[in-house]
């Protein structure tokens, strides 16, 4: 691997048990992909556009970070040492594969919790997070927090029941998901109204765009259980088009950047990050980087909050 996320060591998954880490970056180009995915094929490319754009804030880690109100990552001491971080590398993916795909990416997040470390994937499309969620069967209950544009609640769409449609269907069949949170949704996707009749009938808490911009972020993260697992599932379109454009299903009207840093604020500071993937950036799309860009900001204000609650 000749570029890692932020100049990251790099550390196979099955290094971690003799070379422990606290969090482990992995990225997973494919899921299971749709027989015609759209501009979502190009997601594929994301993780390394990701590791690419991140070298350049590599030298700036523990500089003063305004958004932070303190350095990006804090310093370690000795009651306390730094967060350990380490590059997993790529999961062995292919867009053919996908029975493949879903096997590897599963065995390498188990791998990762086994030795102790929280997950942050970069995806890909948004079939991901199912495989990436199954490995956590063994783990403490979780909660899911989906940021998303839309429900992503198909049983199945083309005979596909593990596409990018249908990761939070697949969710609530998870014995180990106890509940699911949907924030940033809006507009029209592929859902049908028995769609999300069937998600609130699973007992999904559903916060549209609108109704985030209105109560609030602080509401929002008030209704989460103290020291809840959190699984941070991102689908970068839950994100305004103002803030990444560079996605395959954009929508006017989402979560504005001072929102989602409030969010993964908010979810660091009250619940435990369990694991996180961020999916749906198509870098094919991107103008000057801006959405690789967003993506890496994301990641490192998430492992800064993980930092700071420990």
């Amino acid at each position: 691997m000749t570029e890692t996320f932020l100049g990251l060591a790099p550390r196979a998954p099955d290094a971690l048990a003799r070379d422990p880490a606290d969090v482990a970056i992995l990225g997973i180009a494919h899921g299971v992909p749709y027989p015609q995915p759209g501009p979502a094929g190009g997601t594929s490319e994301a993780p390394a556009a990701v590791r690419r754009r991140s070298q350049r804030l590599a030298r700036f880690v523990h500089h003063f970070d305004f958004d932070l109100q303190g350095p990006m990552l804090p310093e370690g001491s000795a009651a306390n040492p730094a967060l350990r971080l380490v590059d997993g590398g790529d999961v062995a993916t292919s867009g053919d594969d996908p029975a493949g795909n879903v096997a590897r990416a599963e065995k390498a997040i188990r791998t990762i919790l086994a030795a102790g470390a929280v997950p942050i994937v970069l995806g890909g499309d948004d079939s991901v997070p199912i495989p990436v969620l199954r490995a956590f069967a063994d783990q403490p209950p979780l909660t899911v927090v989906q940021v998303d544009a839309h429900l992503d609640f198909r049983d199945e769409v083309a005979g596909i029941r593990d596409g990018y449609s249908s990761p939070m269907r697949r969710a609530t069949e998870m014995e180990h998901v106890e509940r699911i949170v949907q924030v940033g949704l809006r507009g029209v996707g592929s859902a049908r109204a028995s769609d999300v009749a069937d998600a609130r009938a699973a007992g999904n808490l559903i916060v549209t765009a609108r109704q985030l911009h209105e109560g609030g972020v602080a509401s929002l993260v008030a209704q989460l259980p103290a020291d809840a697992s959190v699984f941070l599932a991102f689908d970068l379109d839950g994100l305004d088009p103002a803030v990444m454009p560079a996605v395959s299903g954009i929508a006017p009207g989402g979560l504005g950047w001072d929102e989602a840093a409030d969010l993964l604020a908010g979810l660091t500071a009250r619940c435990r990050i369990a694991g996180a993937a961020f999916t749906e950036y198509v870098p094919a799309l991107d103008v000057n980087e801006r959405g690789a860009l967003v993506v890496t900001r994301l990641v490192m204000l998430l492992v800064a909050g993980i930092a700071r609650r420990r």
